[in-house]
Formats: C-alpha cells, structure tokens, sequence
C-alpha cells in the first residue's frame, strides 16, 4: 500500500465528513393505530416497552427484553368450514385435505381493547395453485397467558370474519365467482397486513397484486382493490403478455402501518423490486385512505442482508415505526429475527430511514421460564427464550407499551421448535426494562471469526452468535473481490471455506497462486465479483474438528464488511455497549501487488457507516508498513499482530531481517507503540509450552507490552483438546471439548487484557 498525499488526505476527509443526511419529508402523525387495551397481562411500568421506546437510547441503562407471556393454538387446530389444504405440500407428518379450515398462524393482528384480537392467516398453503379451498377471514381470538404467575397459555378462537365480495367490487375473476356471497379464497389474494381505521372498516395489504384491499366490518369488499403503482407481481391478474414482473413473487405488502388519525396508511414492500440495483433495499409507501390513492412520498429501508424480508410493522408514535426483520431460516440456523424501530423524519448518509434495534428475538430474557414446563424440549423455550420461527409476521404495541410477537406456522411444513413436529401458533408479549447495567469487564472477549466455534466462521451466524454470547467485539478477516468489495473471509483462497468446489461453473476459476511466498492451489476471492462469491454458500473449515457445524453448511452467504458493520451498529453487548468491531487485513502486501489495497476500501467503509476513532474499532494486521500508514490517517485503534514463528511479509520482502519474535522484544514492543495501541500476540508468546504441551511460565511479553502503553489481546483460545495446553486437555480425543476455562484463567492471571477466542460464550462467563 502506498499513500501519497493526496490519498492521505482523501481518507482524512473521509473519516471527518461521514454525516448523518436528513433528506425525506417528515410523515404525518403515525402514533399506534390499534384499539386501547384493557385485557393483556400484567401492568405497565416505569421499565415498561413504551417508556424504553419512547426514552430511545440510554447510555446508563440497557434495555433487557424480558417474556411476559406466552399462548399458543395448536397446529392441528381447525375452524368450521369446508375442507382445506387438498393440494397442500405433505409435511411433518401431515396430509391434506384436512376436514376443516386450518389456521395456519397469523400474519397480522389487531388489539380490540377487551382481552381479544383480530388476528389474520394469509393466504393459506403458500401459493396461488394450491390455496383454492382456504377461506380468507379474520378470527376474533383470546389469549388465556402463561405468565409468571401460571396460567394455561393457550389462544381460544371464538369467531370469524369472512372477506367477501358479493357487490362485485373485484373485477377480475375469483374461485366463487359465480356464487351469491363470492367468499375470497387463497387462490385470490395473498393478505398479509391489517389496519383498522377510525369506521372500523380494515385495510388489508396483500401480495399477489400487491393490492390494498378495503373491506368492512363484517367482511365485505367495500371498493375495487388498489393496485401498487410501480409495478406488479408475477401472480398480479392484470399483468399483460410479455410484461416483466417488477415485484417477486410473495414480496408484496406484507407489513403496514397506519397513522394516528386514520387517514394514512404506510405499506411496506416485503422484497427489493426485481431490477433494483440494491437488492437491500425496501419501499415504505403512504397511502392516503380518504382518496384511496398513494399520496407519491415513499421511503428507503435497507435490510441487513439481501436475501433478509420484512415481516410485519406497526406504528408507534408520530413518525416512527417498529417493523420486523426476519431471515428465511428457523431453529438453530436462524439468524436475523428482529425488531427494529425506524423514524421516516430521519435518514442516514445513503437515504435510507434511521433504524434501531429494539429487540433481538433470538435472546429475550426469560427469568420465569414461561413455557419451559408446557413445552419441554421444544428449541429455544428456556432462559433465555428464542422465538425462532421462518415466519415472523406479527408485531403489535400493546396499549400499555409492551410488544405482542406472533408467528405464520406456514402449516404443515415449519418445525422451529421440535423438529419433525408442525409448529404451533405462538404469541408472545415482550417488556423492554431498562437496567442499569453490571460494569463491562476491564477484559475484552472478542469473537474470533464470530463464534467460530458453534457456527461456520465468518458468517454473519457466526456474529449474532457471537453478540448473543456476550462478545465485546467481533473481528471479521478481510479479502477483497475483483471489483474491489471487502467481503469477510479467513483466507482468500476460499476452497474450504466455500462450496465453490461443487460448483460446476466455476471450476475454470481454479487455479494456483503464490501468496506471501507460499503456492496455493484453489479458488481466490480475487477471482470473482461480489454478485458472484454472493450465489456461493459457507462451509465448515474444520468439519472433523468441528463436525456439530456442518448441519450449517451451505446456509449462509459470504457476507461484505458493509453487512458485518451494519450488523454491529445495530447490536447491542450484553451491557448494553456498542458492539466492537476488529478487522484484520489479509495479506497486504499481495493485495497492493494486484492493484486491490485493502486499505482504502477499508476506511472508506468504517465511514459510510459513520464510524470514527472513537467508536470500538481496532485495526490489526500481520503486516507492518499498512499499520503504520493507517496510524497516520485514521484515529482508530491499531493493534499489531504476531505470528508465533516467522516474519512479518512486507518486512521480508523489502529484506528486513525483523522476525516476529524481535517484534516482542522489549525493543520491538517500544517501535510497535509508536504506531499501535495493542499487540494481538501468538498465545505462545506470552506462555509458552514446553515438548509435552503443558504451559510454562508467563514470558516479560506482557509486563513489557504493558509498559509501553499496549493493550495485550492474544490469539485464538479454542476449546477442543488438540488447542488447549496438556493441563487443560480432557479425555485422549483430540476434538473433544477441554477445560477452555482453565486455560483462559492462567492467561488472565498473567495479565492479558483480552483475548480472541473461537467460543465466546465460554470466554465472557470466565470474565464475568
């Protein structure tokens, strides 16, 4: 990497004008739209959800999503009516038809302010095809709550609402065209979202148009359903021969808010429209129901990750919203189940809407263990409670600010909770306490790869599993692709830590490089775009070590540093700091020598997502000139790394005779601290073995690391025997797991200030 002047300065200047952009309208009053309630658990606090929401964020305080209660309906559960399900795809051990109407979950609810709801099914089996005998309707249901106190928790159904159109307001042709009432059925309208407004008519947003539809009441079709005005989905009745579908299938108007005083309402497009160059970005609408037209004012959301939906949203107060944010996976494999808060009066530097996370669904404390008697051995019903299910799609505050979560069972076919087993209709209601949070630790536990140990490394798994483990800091290794994207990778050789090999059009792509003097044989980074790593999936890099990750393989894509940065931001550590982020840049020096620096596209990244020197970021290399390079443009963190035999490349090359052993000198750590802030050393350079593997005595690496103003953060501290020192070691299998604790403890005695670890979870009970 070279620097001159010029680029200097241009990375200056990128560090100190990331701003915050506020450049779309304000939105009218969009407090909750729900009907009061009087019937739901327990009271409203002064740690009560609304007051979290309405406070936002608190340095003193972390908020502590907390489980309430919970209700569930059985998934075989059937309302009268005719049979449904006939061409259903068989599942768990279920075939259609079934003699009833089945209940396949919710994907909206309404609270009515008496201890009841309005909760809405969609379409019913998923598809157009298949959906022709499933009645559309409303159920009035009631929660009878396990809370802390008991309870049955189970939701009674009492009666229903069926959406029907007998003045012939829908033109174009359904099921029961030809009969009196024309009940709607799946094969019409995929209906995913509700709104009440101040008449009590329902405004419902559904997906194979997208349509809004308006109906009253009791049911009936009340106007002609309103198209979306950009473009239509592949199930749309009107799409004209030849016409390209703008909207992918099932990615219509899943969630939808609704203002204050009735009068708008703010659909939200479930997916990226087909030709958007971004597919992470979503479209919330306004719609005005007085016209029954959209007024033009739209917004930007941008997801996690592409492939990420969102579930439901509901309107919170004056411009603000709380949506879900939910991935394609369930039990253990999920990974983004979220509900974050938005505000249409404020953007960020890309035009999209300020989001922020309100509760992780994947960890709600759960002190009562509500659920664990009634539901033992289902995945995720302990202390602490994951709500784990594909299909997200219910979000409500509640009259007294706490939040009602609900799920889509996508009946027959999920199995979140017991695999092999349909799973259920579940509520939950969710308080946001804020508690004045345990002191952080002086000790930082830094995810190694993400929890490297319980997920395939580098995937964004691997970071929420980390976060959820009480991580400090996640540290992503960085590689760039050929159109100069920093992606997270190990090493860019990504062979084995891809599917790549199985993948028949990229077999040409295999070739042998020499990396920081080493021939490699296999498929590089460097060789393909990002849209092309995308179509590619992680996999174990150490399946017979680690043979509990490979049920994982294939789940997750490579994901960008952008994607692992938003991840970060929007995430919380266990006491309720910033979540760290650790970069480490791969191979420098062959980086520069291809024209793809890392370095550049590194800064420029931490800056868009408007991170500077004093938010947790430490930059760490192997290599030396790049660091201090950085240390003359940048005020983060840099922490040099060392190699426990060898030498630093770029010192090689450029024949320095140093070796990462002179760099531990007492002379080498007092160069280091002229450009660093931490020495990310080998572990066996602060306590070395001796033939057998068992630890030796601390080495003067720390005192004099210590004494030069370094942090100290060694590297990596896995649990299985073959890592862990002969003392640690227990049993003769070498992938078994050991006694990672002790380990960890004779480094912290030794005094180290951190340390990497491939199991965080492990790591953060040990310092706390």
């Amino acid at each position: 990497m070279s620097l001159p002047t010029s680029r200097a300065a241009r990375w200056v200047s990128l560090a100190l004008t990331a701003t915050v952009l506020s450049t779309v309208h304000a939105a009218p009053s969009t407090t909750a739209a729900a009907s009061p309630s009087a019937g739901t658990p327990g009271a409203p606090t002064a740690g009560s959800a609304k007051a979290a929401l309405d406070r936002g964020d608190r340095p003193d305080r972390a908020v502590q999503p907390t489980l309430e209660a919970r209700a569930t309906l059985s998934a075989d559960f059937l309302a009268s009516g005719p049979p449904s399900g006939a061409l259903a795809s068989p599942a768990n051990g279920r075939t259609g038809p079934f003699p009833g109407q089945v209940i396949p979950g919710f994907s909206a609810m309404i609270e009515n302010g008496d201890g009841t709801f309005w909760a809405q099914p969609d379409n019913g089996f998923g598809t157009k095809a298949n959906s022709a005998d499933f009645l559309l309707r409303l159920y009035k249901i009631r929660p009878d709550w396990e809370t802390a106190d008991g309870g049955p928790g189970e939701i009674r159904v009492e009666r229903f609402i069926s959406l029907r159109d007998p003045a012939r307001k829908v033109t174009f042709p359904i099921t029961n065209q030809a009969t009196t009432d024309r009940l709607l059925t799946g094969a019409d309208f995929d209906i995913e979202s509700v709104v009440r407004g101040r008449d009590g008519s329902f405004w419902i947003g559904e997906e194979f148009g997208p349509f809004l539809l308006h109906v009253s009441a009791d049911g009936r079709v009340l106007e002609a359903p309103v198209p979306l005005p950009d473009g239509k989905s592949p199930q749309n009745p009107f799409l004209a021969a030849g016409e390209q579908p703008r909207v992918p299938a099932s990615r219509g108007f899943e969630a939808m808010g609704g203002s204050a005083n009735g009068r708008y309402l703010y659909p939200i497009l479930e997916g990226a429209f087909v030709d958007d160059a971004d597919q992470r970005r979503r479209v919330v609408y306004e719609f005005d129901t007085r016209r029954s037209a959209y007024t033009g004012r739209t917004w930007r959301y941008q997801v996690d990750e592409a492939p990420n939906v969102i579930g439901d949203a509901f309107t919170v107060r004056r411009d603000k919203l709380v949506l879900i944010e939910r991935d394609n996976l369930d039990g253990p494999a999920a990974v983004t189940k979220r509900l974050y808060e938005i505000d249409l009066g404020s953007s960020d530097a890309d035009g999209f809407v300020e989001k922020r996370l309100v509760v992780d669904l994947l960890k709600i404390a759960n002190p009562a263990r509500i659920g664990v008697a009634s539901s033992p051995g289902a995945y995720g019903v302990s202390d602490p409670f994951s709500f784990p299910f594909v299909s997200v799609e219910v979000v409500v505050e509640l009259r007294d600010g706490r939040l009602l979560v609900g799920n889509d069972n996508n009946y027959p076919g999920d199995d979140a909770r017991v695999p092999g087993t349909p799973d259920d209709t579940e509520l939950i209601v969710v308080d946001l306490p804020r508690l004045r949070p345990s002191a952080p630790g002086d000790t930082l536990v830094i995810g190694h790869r993400g929890s490297s140990g319980t997920r395939p490394e580098h995937t964004l798994a691997a970071y929420e599993q980390a976060i959820l483990a009480c991580a400090d800091y996640i540290e992503p290794d960085l590689v760039s692709t050929r159109d100069g994207v920093l992606v997270a990778r190990h090493e860019n050789e990504i062979g084995g830590t891809t599917d790549v090999a199985s993948r028949p059009e990229f077999a040409g792509r295999r070739t042998t490089r020499t990396i920081d003097g080493v021939a490699l044989t296999g498929w590089f980074t460097e060789d393909f775009t990002l849209a092309e790593l995308k179509t590619l999936r992680a996999v174990e890099r150490i399946p017979g070590v680690r043979p509990q990750n490979t049920p994982f393989n294939g789940l997750y894509a490579v994901p960008t540093f952008d994607e692992v940065l938003d991840l970060a931001r929007r995430s919380r550590t266990c006491d309720g700091e910033a979540v760290g982020v650790y970069p480490e840049t791969k191979h420098p020096t062959y980086f520069d020598g291809i024209g793809l620096s890392l370095e550049e596209p590194l800064l420029a990244t931490l800056a868009a997502n408007g991170y500077d020197g004093d938010d947790p970021v430490y930059l760490q290399s192997f290599e030396t000139t790049n660091l201090r390079e950085l240390a003359g443009v940048t005020d983060f963190r840099i922490t040099q790394l060392t190699g426990c035999t060898g030498a630093p490349y770029d010192l090689a090359v450029a024949g320095d005779p140093r070796t990462y052993a002179d760099i531990v000198s007492r002379q080498g750590l007092r160069d280091v601290a002229q450009y660093a802030d931490g020495l990310g050393a080998c572990k066996d350079q602060l306590i070395p073995r001796d033939a057998s593997g068992r630890l030796l005595r601390p080495t003067a690496v720390i005192d004099d690391a210590h004494r030069e103003g370094l942090q100290v953060h060694p590297y990596t501290f896995r649990v299985e025997n073959q890592f862990l020192p002969l003392q640690f070691r227990r049993g003769t299998d070498p992938a078994a797991p050991g006694d990672l604790e002790g380990e960890l403890n004779a480094f912290l005695r030794a005094g180290i200030d951190g340390f990497f670890t491939d199991n965080p979870a492990i790591g953060a009970r040990v310092v706390r």
